[in-house]
């Protein structure tokens, strides 16, 4: 079942437009004109995400942040600011926002703080104790979500036969994407050399139900 998201902005066009681009990416969207509409449709059913304006008339983003976050504590905040607040973001994200955009952004950036802020909380909520930034940086790059998911498909492959199947003739290009993996404890070798997943790297591909979203 897709994730169920919450877009709250007053302005109508950009709110229709985050909506139209989550629901094209498979997400399953609701949206709020204001944070009061917000707290009554939290009220209601849960989500997993949460996109906030931060300037609102009435109840501003800043405002709901603390309400939400009592009302629905297992809901995940990225708060959406104008080039002049950072600042106020960056303090938004102190007191329990966990990512915020800056306006105006592209179509890739809103995907990609909706799916990393996704993912984060489901390795969170999986337990993992491993190096969270290095595991980012590895499911945030598509041939390294390709080369993790051909090694948990064959359990052990040697070098040559990971880019025979993934058709890379760069061989440099392939180890430094196999030492990212390796640097965040996704992937290991034996002593004939083959690559093959770790437990954490198996525990990502299970959490993630085969990283879906690459």
């Amino acid at each position: 079942m897709a994730p169920e998201i919450l877009v709250v902005d007053d302005d109508r066009e950009l709110r229709e437009t985050m909506v139209e681009i989550l629901s094209e990416a498979g997400f399953t969207v609701t949206a709020a004109a204001s944070g009061e509409e917000a707290l009554a449709t939290l009220a209601r059913q849960p989500f997993a995400l949460v996109l906030i304006d931060m300037i609102m008339p009435g109840l501003s983003g800043q405002e709901v942040l603390p309400l939400l976050k009592r009302q629905a504590p297992r809901a995940k905040v990225i708060m959406i600011t104008a080039f002049a607040t950072v600042e106020n973001a960056v303090e938004a994200m102190r007191r329990g926002a966990d990512d915020y955009l800056t306006k105006p952004f592209k179509v890739d950036e809103l995907l990609t703080a909706v799916r990393r802020t996704l993912e984060e909380a489901r390795l969170r909520e999986c337990g993992f104790s491993i190096d969270m930034d290095s595991t980012f940086s590895c499911l945030g790059n598509a041939l390294r979500r390709e080369i993790l998911k051909l090694v948990a498909r064959e359990q052990r492959i040697r070098f040559m036969d990971i880019a025979r199947h993934l058709g890379i003739e760069d061989h440099t290009k392939m180890n430094f994407h196999l030492k990212l993996l390796r640097d965040a404890g996704l992937v290991g070798q034996d002593e004939r050399k083959n690559y093959l997943l770790t437990p954490e790297g198996q525990r990502v591909i299970d959490c993630l139900g085969q990283l879906q979203q690459g």
